[in-house]
């Protein structure tokens, strides 16, 4: 049996951010990942201003966890530095959540879709990306 903290639950239950920017616009750093074993699949886009994450949409198709999961990665990162965002590992999400060992994989996912999505805008602003 999985034990679900409270605040994975509130999380889960009653998630903002969710959505979608035009993935075009250069501003806009989109990053995919997903997990065939456990079919969750994580959308994260971030609006970035002047170097700082200003706003940020996702949307996952999973469990609760990996909701929570992408949920809780908006809140953290939003008004952050790339810089300071890229500091953000799996454990920090792991831990705020409670996640099981069994839903650890979601905070992973959370981490790499950072990564992917500021890999993302840093291509299409023809930045060095060397995290």
């Amino acid at each position: 049996m999985t034990f679900y903290s409270k605040k994975l639950i509130k999380y889960c239950e009653k998630p903002k951010n969710i959505g979608s920017f035009l993935k075009n616009n250069r501003k806009i750093g989109t990053g995919i990942t997903g997990s065939p074993s456990c079919g969750d699949v994580m959308k994260l886009q971030i609006k970035i201003y002047k170097g700082i994450i200003k706003n940020i949409r996702f949307k996952t198709y999973g469990c609760g966890s990996a909701i929570a999961s992408s949920y809780l990665t908006t809140k953290i990162i939003k008004n952050r530095t790339i810089e300071e965002t890229l500091l953000i590992k799996n454990l920090d999400i792991a831990n705020f959540l409670l996640l099981s060992p069994i839903k650890i994989h979601c905070s992973i996912l959370a981490e790499e879709v950072i990564k992917f999505s500021i890999k993302n805008y840093y291509y299409k602003n023809n930045y060095k990306y060397d995290y």
